[in-house]
């Protein structure tokens, strides 16, 4: 079989040229990913190693395995906000093992590929509330800015009064941090290809000419290997399905359900991957793809994955195809040979990154229904806990519960279903009895 016929080349319109650009855009707008998550998860007690080298494979692995069975023009990476999650609220923040973490992300990745196989993710959109899924998004939006501010220190801890306040700000992290947030805003307006990973490089380069604790070693290559400290194989799922967990593997999952969903069709739409009745052409075996990701992150040790957002600026250049994908997902495997390059980038250079992906999430506010008021505002209860608790869980929790008691109170009654009513009992019952986490 040629390559023309098993991507269906001709009938989409595309050529393999038009399809190498795409991917190398893709590449170039979310690589970004594979310096920001171990710089996330190092903080949290992962070793940095041997992250860096599985969020390369989990990259390279998934983009291949949806560009060759879905034939779609999505690359998969490991999601930013669930990595936040893993790292800040899940282990830092609750105490949870690494490896523990690790299985509740590949017990994740399994439920949801079998929810995506069966069915039952149509189900659970049907009774899951959009108002909360939006809810969290700008929660785990906020969250972001947070983890990046208080990371380079321009939000610190505060000893007295509200929990925090302002910090240095004249210092070197928090001014190039805040320069290098406005110049990807303004990089992003002129549509500049690969504007966050550019920042970072540039930011990495004032760094080792101003700042004494940022040095390179002067190697540029190195052979992959998870380290002496490897995570690979290392994940607990028999920890991770302790009653204490498992709203962790829940709240994973409607996160996966609803960030996948949203995420796919907003670019199965601008490569015009819909069909006559508005579905996606290959949205099933895409939504498969992406939920065995995570299974591949929890084996090989790393976070989350999901199809990335920045696959729109493939689409964009004109990739209609899995070969797209493919690109993506093979240059995501070369890139473990460039290990050293990754740990010479300082924290500063990646948080205007996780605030710049922060408040593109914010965006989730516009797509609130405030004539439906009872859900908007649960949806912004669900979003302003997550920060408040440093925990997606609870802000989900506490969303779901306003939800169903707003209803009744409001005499809505025909707008509260069984499912999510069943949800918030559930969450409700998980924390009042002590078991969450």
């Amino acid at each position: 079989m040629s390559l023309y016929s098993y991507f269906k080349l001709h009938e989409r319109g595309s050529n393999p040229r038009q399809e190498l650009i795409a991917g190398l855009t893709t590449f170039l707008a979310m690589v970004y990913s594979v310096i920001v998550v171990p710089n996330m998860l190092s903080q949290a007690g992962f070793d940095a190693e041997s992250v860096f080298v599985a969020t390369c494979l989990v990259s390279g692995l998934g983009s291949i395995l949806i560009g060759l069975w879905a034939n779609v023009p999505m690359a998969i990476g490991c999601a930013i906000s669930l990595t936040a999650f893993t790292a800040f609220s899940l282990v830092l923040g609750q105490g949870v093992s690494v490896p523990v973490a690790l299985g509740a992300i590949f017990l994740m990745g399994v439920v949801f590929s079998v929810i995506s196989i069966t069915g039952v993710r149509a189900w659970i959109l049907r009774n899951l509330p959009s108002s909360i899924a939006h809810g969290a998004g700008i929660g785990i939006g906020l969250f972001l800015l947070l983890i990046a501010a208080n990371g380079v220190g321009l939000v610190v801890k505060n000893d007295a009064g509200l929990p925090v306040m302002m910090g240095e700000f004249v210092s070197l992290p928090v001014l190039l941090s805040l320069l290098g947030l406005a110049v990807i805003i303004g990089l992003e307006k002129l549509r500049i290809k690969g504007s966050i990973l550019w920042v970072i490089i540039a930011i990495t380069l004032i760094g080792l000419v101003i700042d004494p604790a940022v040095k390179s070693d002067g190697m540029l290559l190195k052979m992959p290997s998870f380290g002496e400290n490897s995570l690979f194989l290392q994940l607990d799922i028999v920890g991770a399905l302790n009653a204490a967990i498992l709203p962790v593997v829940f709240a994973l999952v409607m996160t996966a359900i609803f960030d996948a969903t949203g995420t796919i069709r907003a670019v199965a739409g601008q490569a015009e991957l819909l069909d006559k009745d508005g579905q996606i052409i290959g949205g099933g075996r895409a939504l498969t793809s992406d939920s065995l990701s995570s299974v591949f992150s929890g084996i090989f040790g790393t976070a989350p994955a999901a199809v990335y957002i920045e696959s729109a600026a493939g689409t964009a250049v004109g990739g209609k195809t899995g070969l797209t994908a493919v690109v993506v997902g093979v240059l995501f495997l070369l890139m473990v040979f460039f290990q050293p390059l990754a740990f010479l980038v300082p924290s500063y250079a990646t948080a205007p990154a996780l605030m710049y992906v922060g408040l593109l999430m914010l965006s989730n506010v516009a797509r609130l229904d405030f004539d439906d008021f009872v859900g908007a505002m649960s949806g912004l209860i669900c979003a302003v806990f997550i920060v408040l608790t440093a925990n997606i869980v609870t802000g989900i929790m506490l969303g779901f519960a306003s939800l169903a008691v707003g209803r009744v109170v409001a005499g809505e009654f025909s707008k509260l279903n069984i499912g999510t009513v069943l949800i918030a009992l559930v969450l409700v019952a998980f924390y009042a009895l002590g078991y969450a986490i």
